[in-house]
């Protein structure tokens, strides 16, 4: 899994990431359960629990990229509504593209691990 990651930023960098999952993840999850009409569409579901785990950083590249279908099939489903979808899909991606962050459980289980020397 570390091979998906290119770096878990730190510092400031990181910083601004975990404010990006935080907002992704949080208009994923709203826009998955305030439906106007009151029923959810599984490409809804599928964009909300995706944006859970944007949230909590938990396998940050599979689940921006199953953000950024979601919400790409929702924008072609309803073409009157096009423009959140895509906005969120297109973030969504980016999160896949650029990594969780060191502030993530993905930086918890699959950052650089560093051993020590063996004594002598």
């Amino acid at each position: 899994m570390q091979r998906l990651f290119s770096t878990f930023a730190g510092g400031a960098p990181g910083a601004g990431l975990l404010i990006q999952r935080l907002l992704v993840g949080g208009a994923l999850a709203y826009s998955a359960v305030a439906a106007p009409s009151g029923d959810f569409t599984a490409p809804q579901v599928i964009g909300g629990l995706s944006g859970v785990l944007l949230i909590a950083g938990l396998w940050t590249p599979i689940a921006g990229l199953v953000a950024g279908c979601a919400e790409a099939w929702i924008a072609f489903s309803s073409p009157a509504h096009i423009w959140n979808p895509a906005v969120l899909g297109v973030l969504g991606v980016t999160l896949a593209l650029i990594g969780p962050g060191a502030w993530s459980i993905d930086a918890r289980l699959f950052g650089r691990k560093h051993y020590a020397p063996l004594p002598l």
